[in-house]
């Protein structure tokens, strides 16, 4: 994988709380995920299929199909 190199932060990231929030980074194949207190540490990276996966999880944890 390459180098990550455009981290951002999420749009919800606010005044105040902006710091205590985590930034992703995207490639082609991957995405990873850094805390942006400590953004030189360890950071998680993740196939872009499982990274979908969990963000549709997180939307909807009841599974509830949704009109498109």
């Amino acid at each position: 994988m390459s180098t990550m190199d455009n981290w951002r932060k999420s749009s919800y990231s606010g005044e105040g709380d902006g710091n205590n929030c985590v930034e992703i980074a995207t490639s082609a194949t991957h995405v990873a995920v850094r805390d942006s207190k400590a953004p030189t540490r360890a950071t998680l990276t993740f196939p872009r299929a499982a990274f979908t996966r969990f963000l549709t999880t997180v939307e909807d944890p009841e599974g509830t199909p949704r009109p498109r």
